[in-house]
């Protein structure tokens, strides 16, 4: 098992706090042989890398799913060797989409320990602009609370990071879900054509088979299209060759 560890400077802590997990959790499943050993640099200090980082995102999305640490393993070992931060991310992403929406209210300290970091008050804001969120929400201890989309949660953390303008990454989700919306319209319509009596049984076991793929091909179809679009725009050559 081998997964590249790029810019390997995070401790054990830093990792389990990005990830929002304990330093026991990531021993644990390092243990298992879930997680690949960090590097081992000056003082024998062991660092970690985006690849640890986004790994450990995919098993804990696995657990989330009711996996056990078994089927971890298997679907792990199923997966192809030398993946990068980026391939993990997109396992990651098949894997939560398999979930149904999961909104749940939490104190502003849990929303900090899944989201991996401290928040500050502009980055609530902008988390509750993506729709990640909804603020001011009050619990039962008289905290502040907040309902959060925990499927959106790690992505919303991330866009924090990417330097683009709240404008932007808004206008970004309004193309991605408006073009979602129409890709999902046009596929129920093929599915209402193979279950033209619309029993609910079938209608479910055909889109629990069907689901997982869709989303890889539409991941898969994405991440091309959008490469060949970059690299038309930095003048850059196709990659099939073409003129």
């Amino acid at each position: 098992m081998t997964i590249e560890t790029e810019d390997p400077a995070l401790t054990v802590d830093e990792l389990a706090a990005r990830a929002g997990v304990t330093v026991r959790t990531v021993r644990f499943y390092g243990t298992k042989g879930l997680l690949p050993p960090p590097v081992i640099g000056p003082r024998r200090v062991g660092h970690y890398g985006a690849g640890h980082l986004a790994r450990l995102a995919l098993i804990e999305e696995l657990r989330r799913q009711g996996l056990t640490l078994a089927a971890i393993e298997r679907y792990l070992d199923r997966l192809p060797p030398g993946l990068d931060a980026h391939d993990l991310a997109v396992h990651r992403a098949v894997v939560a989409s398999w979930a149904p929406d999961a909104v749940e209210t939490v104190p502003r300290a849990e929303l900090q320990r899944r989201a991996g970091r401290a928040l500050s008050e502009e980055d609530v804001d902008r988390l509750a602009a993506m729709g990640v969120l909804s603020a001011g929400v009050g619990d039962p201890a008289g905290e502040d609370a907040y309902r959060v989309d925990a499927g959106l949660l790690r992505l919303g953390v991330r866009l924090l990071d990417v330097p683009l303008s709240p404008e932007a990454i808004l206008a970004a989700r309004t193309v991605l879900l408006d073009h979602a919306r129409a890709a999902a319209h046009e596929l129920s319509r093929l599915l209402r054509e193979e279950v033209p009596e619309r029993d609910a049984r079938a209608v479910r076991s055909l889109s629990a088979h069907m689901q997982p793929l869709v989303v890889q091909a539409l991941l898969t179809a994405f991440q091309r299209s959008l490469t060949e679009e970059l690299r038309e725009w930095l003048g850059e050559p196709p990659t099939d060759g073409s003129p």
